[in-house]
């Protein structure tokens, strides 16, 4: 049992090299880049047709999804040799990006407040920090009067 445990490690280089998942040690397959990319951008459109368009540019409804599409760029760039990102990927990118974001503009940042079990914390700790440094302050003032 112990023996094929140690024996498949030295298969794993030799299966991933057969599949094709290692990345070229010859250098960027710039072409081959260019015609795995699409599938990524294809596979994001997909996904970001579950979200309403007026949610689109809302980064937290569809972060998973565009998570994925970063990840299946850097994937994809590097299994045919490139370093990512390059400037071929960032053109790809920035082409989705306009295709799905172009109407979004930083004057419609909607903002909204934490919820209460946060909002309440964070103002009540500096009340109630700053009551008891003041009573510290005014005891200790107290206190060396006393001594003197």
């Amino acid at each position: 049992m112990e023996g094929r445990a140690l024996r498949r490690p030295q298969f794993l280089p030799l299966l991933l090299l057969l599949s094709g998942v290692c990345p070229q040690v010859d250098g960027c397959n710039e072409t081959r880049m260019l015609e795995k990319l699409p599938r990524c951008g294809k596979a994001f459109a997909e996904m970001m047709q579950q979200v309403d368009v007026w949610k689109w540019c809302n980064l937290s409804e569809f972060i998973v999804y565009y998570e994925i599409f970063t990840t299946c760029t850097e994937v994809e760039t590097n299994l045919v040799g490139c370093y990512w990102p390059n400037p071929l990927a960032e053109s790809f990118i920035t082409r989705i990006h306009k295709q799905f974001f172009s109407n979004c503009t930083v004057d419609r940042v909607h903002w909204e407040d934490p919820p209460d079990e946060i909002l309440i914390p964070l103002i009540t700790v500096p009340i109630l920090l700053t009551v008891a440094m003041a009573g510290l302050v005014v005891w200790c003032g107290k206190h060396n009067d006393k001594m003197r």
